[in-house]
């Protein structure tokens, strides 16, 4: 029986790794194409990696303002489920990057406050899937998995006409309340799972899962 709640564990960069995000459980598992995080990988690297990745778990490319190059050469040579956009896209660049990949696109958008709600709803018309993501403090180098939280009570309620999936900030200890507040059936953590930057760490990420899904050691099939 699958578990209710999906998680995804984001900026993997080593096939140990991978390989712990797999037997902990993971629904998703997220390869980063961003020079400046610690996390970023290759598109060897990341064609490498993926081979690990077993049937039933999507693999998940987070691109930052990527453009059609770019696009075209990571999706030529490894081999994705799903795009994640983390950069300033527009809808339309979503809708664009929809059809040139045909691939899904999950849409982030980073929260602080209530004035950021508005944008989540623009994108939910575009993308296949809503990221609600921590917004990164002014001046910060990477747009996501800097270990920050938002106010999980903006979102509580909500619902968009796509399905979403809550990060910024979740840790082993904090995420079963955060799904609490906000209804969500999804979670992604990068961070909260590392013993350092881009090194993640497999005692974590079991503890993780086991807290977002409520698993007290049962495997899904």
């Amino acid at each position: 029986m699958a578990h209710q709640v999906r998680v995804k564990i984001c900026g993997l960069t080593r096939a140990p790794d991978l390989a712990a995000a797999v037997a902990a459980g993971a629904s998703y598992v997220g390869l980063v194409f961003f020079e400046k995080s610690p996390r970023h990988l290759s598109v060897a690297q990341a064609a490498a990696l993926a081979q690990g990745v077993p049937p039933g778990i999507a693999k998940v490319a987070l691109t930052v303002n990527a453009d059609d190059a770019q696009l075209d050469a990571l999706t030529a040579s490894v081999p994705l489920d799903i795009l994640q956009l983390h950069g300033s896209e527009t809808p339309a660049r979503v809708a664009e990057i929809r059809s040139r990949t045909g691939l899904p696109v999950m849409k982030a958008v980073g929260v602080a406050d209530a004035d950021d709600l508005p944008a989540l709803d623009d994108h939910a018309r575009a993308a296949d899937m809503l990221l609600v993501d921590a917004k990164p403090p002014k001046g910060a180098a990477l747009p996501g998995g800097n270990g920050l939280a938002f106010d999980w009570r903006l979102i509580a309620g909500r619902r968009w006409p796509v399905p979403w999936m809550l990060a910024g900030g979740l840790r082993p200890d904090n995420v079963a309340e955060a799904i609490r507040l906000t209804g969500a059936r999804q979670v992604d953590v990068s961070s909260g799972v590392e013993s350092a930057p881009g090194l993640k760490d497999a005692d974590r990420i079991a503890a993780f899962v086991a807290a977002a899904t409520g698993d007290t050691g049962c495997q899904t099939t």
